[in-house]
Order: structure tokens, then C-alpha cells, then sequence
């Protein structure tokens, strides 16, 4: 069938079409309709089945005779480690686990908050608790005690279950006191918390609250799975607040495997008993549906790396691991890429390995610049597919489906919407504009199946942050346009659209642009205030390893390249080179808080910011072009 027919369906006959996508879950209790509408504008799905998302991710394959096969690898270049779990040895140990759990009193609908870096026990961890019902949410290990605290409060959890310690590049980062402060700083106090005990550094427990992650499962008999309703949560991950607040993002259990599983063979091409590997974190929205529940729901199997794109040990690590593993279908963020790029930009590392097993890369996260795309491409040989999504959707708004029917790619564009999606593109006042006019991206409802049915505990938080603004939708918080064949673009945040004397414009073209020069290895571009314009661009670059040219040259031609292709109306005349910009620790560049600091604005320190000593270093490059920096 093709996409065309498969997308006309899913918008004109919604319920049927994921009724039918529906039988490749194993069910309790199968669903007799698939959307509900009584609560509208809120949408439910499945919501009269039975299900158990464990029993589908790990215990058919082992039923269906298929226990021998690989479910996780686990590749780790910090700490030296390679192991092979296959879904018996999978069932086992999350059965243990989740009897251990229920041993101390953990049942469905309790919350259990996963403090874990990127090793096996953390998608243990997070099965375990899918097996009794339990609603997992995972904050990605390492954050901050503060930002932990408030995730404790919003969840009320029974129980936390953390690591020792998690590793990067050259240091230990010390959970437990991390842990301890949180449990400290918290109103709410975990009944036990359960303690994974990493060889590189054993944290002291303590007694009466701590379990050692062993020893709290001699002894208890596992557990089998618990069914529950298809719109049971089956997790809460919590995404960043504009309030400070985080708002926690909740996903339904029907809907979460009916539209992962259909995802799996459709978008990404992969098929049972292959290896997928998504270059992610289980605290980040990617790493729950692809790491964990997308490859083990359709029988395929998932690589649990722990290490970096660069510097563990170097730019050869993505294409090492393909080559040894076998990788079909390779996911990552584009800044990743841009990484490599800059850190190998003849890509040199590539002719040590063999990567021909790989059909296709998919980047999201952050915006693919063509630049990027392009050089991915022409090194690999295989489509590089840019698709867009987020923590909201819990899958791809938009892609080109791969195993489908692959369309043609336009760099530059994720491509079409994925079955469920009406995306559409309207003006300020609600009314949908025509092909290649900018504006706010947003979603006809219903959103279909995996996608956010509300935010826990917090409706009408969830109906301001998302419906209030066009009734009948979902404001997706992006700009962009639809090209006439019906091709999405996503230009920027809507925050991020600046408006230079009357005229609105991408910051995201003019990174486009920029990221075209051929010394640019990376680059942002922010709004800064301007008392005459309104808001005049101002753009930072990154340049490649080994470019020794004068930096105002490179700043005089991104200067005039942008003035080339965009033209002057984006009065783009301000620039500087940068060692590095601020990001989040899954890739995503702090713009806006760039441009607070730029208009000497107070800003408050983002809680996922990698590294907060590059903050000061923009605020020396921007005092350079006489602007407050901070």
C-alpha cells in the first residue's frame, strides 16, 4: 500500500485504521474501538482493552520460541565492556526484579522514579516496573539534586531505583550523594530506594531506605505480568517548563505500543531479529521508545551504548559500532553528527570499518542543516532520513517512511506527516496558510495513538501549554511552512522566528546558510534586541579541526553568504567565532538562553545545560560585538 493511501486512511477513518494496526500487539483484553472522544478536546485510545507492555516487549518472543535471540547489546567504550543479553536472559532478570519489587510492596499505579545511567539494568528497571503496572519515570542520571527533588514531588514514588555512579569521558559522576541531597531537598520520601552497585565506585547505603540491587532479590519469586487498561499510564517523563516547573509528559500504555510497533517495520525498516540502534539516553523521550519499548515490542534488538560520538575514543566509534554489531537501522541526533563532521571532516575514520549492513540513518532532536545531511550521505551511501518529533508525541510527527514506501528526500524537510498527524500550518489568528508561508506549526486533532493524552496531574496546565492557544489543535511550539507537495519544513521554535523590521524570519535558514560555509563545523544564529529594527540576527560558528584561517575573514564571508541567499532584508551583519555552544545534554542549543544573555536579560541556569562554563565564554564573545553578555 502506498504512503499516500496508508495517510488518507489514518486522517479519514481514524479508528478503524489503528484498530487494525492494533492486532500486532498481543492483548488481554482486545479493544472493541480504538479512539475515544467523550472527553474531547482530551482524546483516549484502546481504552476498553487489557494489556501488558512487558508480556509484549520480552515474554512472546521467549513464548513464540525465540528465547535464544539477542535482545540487548550492551557496548560501552568508557568502561571497556561488550554483553549479549538475549530475551530469555532478559525475561529472567526483569521477572526477578519485578518480584523483588512487589516483595516490598510496589504495585500497579505506583510510581517508581529509574535514576540510571546508559547500562542494561536501567531498561530492566524500567520493564520491571511495566510488568506489575507500575508507572516508571526516568530522569536522565546525573541530574541535577535540585531538579530530581522536584520530579520526587510531582511523582510521589514508591521507590527510586539509581545507580552507583555513571561514567563519562575521563570523570565518575557520583550519583548517590546526587540521590541523597534530592531525598534530602524532596517533601515527598521514597518508601526504599534500590541501589545498582557499579564496580567503579561502590556508594555507602543507607540503612533502613537503601537496598542493595542483588541481594533485595535473593530470595522472592518473580513476578508475572500484571494486565492493565490501554490508557493506564505506562510512564511519566518529564520535559523542561517555560515556569521552571517541569511538566510531566504522560504516555498511555495501548496507544504507546500500538503506534511504536507500527513505527519499528514502517518508518524505520527493521524487521524482528535485526539490530537497531538508537544513539540516545533512556532519560530522554528517544531512549524510551528506541532503545527500549519500539526494537523489543517487534522482536528486534537494541544497543545500549554508553559513550560519546567523539572522544571514546575517537570519530570512528558511531561507524566501529555498526560495523561490529551489524546495525540495518542508525538513529542519533544530528548534533552528534555535526561532531564527527567537524572533528573528521573527510571523514577518514569511516575507511577503517565496514558499514554496509546499514539501510538508512534517521536524525531528530535538533534541526538536520542540509550541510550536515549531505556530508552524512555522500560518506555513508545510504538515505540520511531527517525526521521530526518530540517528548509530547513519543514518535515521529513527521518522516519518510522507509520500509513503507521511501519518498524522495528533500534536504532540509523531515519530510510528510506519519499516519494521525493533520499538520498544518497557521497564522496568528488560527487560520491555516497556504503552501510555503511561514507560521505556526500545529497538529488537527485527535493526536493519534503514543502521543501525550494529558500532563500528570496538571489538565489544565496540559490544555494552556497545548490546545488553548487554536482551539481544535495541538500547538506544537515550532514555525514553519508545507511546501506544495506537501513536504513539512520546521524553520525554528516559535520563539525562535524574529522579527527584523516588519519581517518575519527563520533563524533556522540563516544556520542553513551559515552551516553551507565550508570552515563551519557548527552554528547557531539568536534574535538580539535592536532599538531600530526591532531584532537583529547575530550568529556564533564553530569551525572545523584544522581551519587556521583569520576568524574576521570566515565572519566576513558567512556575513556576506547570507546576504547572498537570503538577501539584505535579514540584515545579518553580526558574527563570531566560538569554541563551543551551550546544549543540553541530548544536543539541543540554548538559544534562547544565548539571547538573554546577549540582551543583558536575568536568565535561570538550565537544568539539562551540559556544561555551564560555556556560558561565560559566549558572554566574552558577545561583549566582543558590544552586547551585555550577561
Amino acid at each position: 500500500m502506498s504512503y499516500a493511501d496508508v495517510y488518507r486512511r489514518s486522517i479519514e477513518s481514524p479508528d478503524s485504521f489503528w484498530l487494525d494496526q492494533s492486532r500486532a500487539i498481543d492483548w488481554d483484553t482486545p479493544p472493541t474501538q480504538a479512539l475515544f472522544a467523550d472527553n474531547a478536546p482530551i482524546y483516549e485510545w484502546f481504552k476498553d482493552a487489557e494489556v501488558n507492555t512487558c508480556w509484549n516487549a520480552v515474554d512472546r518472543h521467549v513464548a513464540q520460541g525465540r528465547g535464544n535471540q539477542t535482545a540487548i547489546i550492551y557496548d560501552s567504550p568508557v568502561t571497556h565492556t561488550r554483553q549479549e543479553i538475549t530475551y530469555a536472559e532478559l525475561l529472567e532478570r526483569v521477572s526477578s526484579l519485578a518480584g523483588a519489587l512487589k516483595a516490598q510492596g510496589v504495585e500497579k499505579g505506583d510510581r517508581v522514579i529509574i535514576y540510571m545511567p546508559m547500562i542494561p539494568q536501567a531498561l530492566e528497571a524500567m520493564l520491571a516496573c511495566a510488568r506489575l503496572g507500575a508507572i516508571h519515570s526516568v530522569v536522565f542520571g546525573g541530574f541535577a539534586a535540585r531538579e530530581l527533588a522536584t520530579r520526587i514531588d510531582d511523582a510521589t514514588p514508591k521507590a527510586i531505583l539509581a545507580a552507583s555512579c555513571g561514567i563519562e569521558p575521563g570523570r565518575v559522576v557520583h550519583y548517590k550523594p546526587l540521590l541523597d541531597g534530592a531525598i534530602e531537598m524532596a517533601t515527598h520520601k521514597p518508601d526504599f530506594c534500590v541501589i545498582y552497585q557499579r564496580e567503579q565506585e561502590v556508594a555507602h547505603l543507607t540503612e533502613g531506605r537503601d537496598l542493595d540491587w542483588h541481594e533485595f532479590q535473593f530470595g522472592t519469586d518473580p513476578a508475572a505480568c500484571v494486565p492493565v487498561r490501554g490508557d493506564h499510564p505506562a510512564y511519566i517523563l518529564y520535559t523542561s517548563g517555560t515556569t521552571g516547573q517541569p511538566k510531566g509528559v504522560m504516555r498511555a500504555t495501548g496507544g504507546h505500543l500500538v503506534a511504536l510497533a507500527w513505527t519499528m517495520k514502517n518508518l524505520y525498516n527493521v524487521n524482528p531479529g535485526e539490530v537497531f540502534w538508537s544513539a540516545s539516553d533512556v532519560g530522554w523521550v528517544v531512549g524510551h521508545s528506541y532503545i527500549v519499548y519500539g526494537p523489543l515490542i517487534h522482536g528486534a534488538t537494541t544497543i545500549v551504548f554508553e559513550g560519546k560520538p567523539v572522544g571514546t575514543p575517537d570519530a570512528g566509534t558511531f561507524w566501529r559500532v555498526i560495523d561490529q554489531n551489524k546495525v540495518v537501522s542508525f538513529f542519533t541526533a544530528p548534533t552528534a553528527f555535526r561532531a564527527i563532521k567537524r572533528e573528521d571532516p573527510k571523514g577518514e575514520f569511516l575507511a577503517k570499518y565496514d558499514t554496509s549492513s546499514l539501510r538508512a540513518l534517521f536524525l531528530a532532536g535538533e534541526r538536520a542543516d542540509p550541510d550536515t545531511v549531505n556530508w552524512a550521505a555522500e560518506k555513508l551511501g545510504v538515505p540520511v532520513v531527517d525526521h521530526w518529533w518530540q517528548t509530547e508525541t513519543g514518535w515521529a510527527i513527521c518522516g519518510n517512511p522507509q520500509g513503507l514506501e521511501p519518498l524522495p528526500v528533500k534536504v532540509g524537510s523531515p519530510s510528510v506527516p506519519m499516519p494521525g498527524y493533520d499538520v498544518q500550518v497557521l497564522d496568528e489568528g488560527g487560520h491555516p496558510l497556504k503552501a510555503g508561508e511561514l507560521g505556526a506549526i500545529a497538529i488537527k486533532l485527535p493526536l493519534p495513538p503514543g502521543t501525550l493524552p494529558n500532563l500528570w496531574n496538571a489538565e489544565a496546565r496540559f490544555r494552556k501549554s497545548y490546545l488553548d492557544h487554536f482551539p481544535g489543535y495541538y500547538e506544537t511550539g515550532d514555525a514553519g511552512y508545507i511546501d506544495e507537495d506537501g513536504y513539512v519544513y520546521i524553520m525554528a521554535r516559535t520563539d525562535d522566528v524574529i522579527n527584523v523590521a516588519g519581517h518575519r524570519l527563520s533563524t533556522g535558514a540563516m544556520e542553513e546558510v551559515l552551516a553551507s560555509h565550508p570552515d563551519v563545523g557548527e552554528c547557531a544564529v539568536i534574535g538580539v534586541a535592536d532599538e531600530l529594527k526591532g531584532q537583529l540576527p547575530l550568529g556564533f560558528l564553530c569551525l572545523n579541526k584544522g581551519t587556521n584561517r583569520p576568524h574576521d575573514e570566515v565572519v566576513r564571508e558567512s556575513v556576506n553568504l547570507v546576504r547572498d541567499r537570503i538577501g539584505p532584508v535579514a540584515a545579518f551583519k553580526l558574527a563570531v567565532v566560538v569554541d563551543r555552544l551551550p546544549k543540553t545534554r541530548s544536543g539541543k542549543i540554548l538559544r534562547a538562553t544565548m539571547a538573554k544573555i546577549a540582551d543583558g536579560e536575568a536568565y535561570k541556569m538550565p537544568a539539562t545545560i551540559d556544561d555551564p562554563a560555556i556560558l561565560d565564554e559566549i558572554a566574552a564573545a558577545l561583549k566582543t560585538l558590544g552586547y551585555a553578555g550577561g
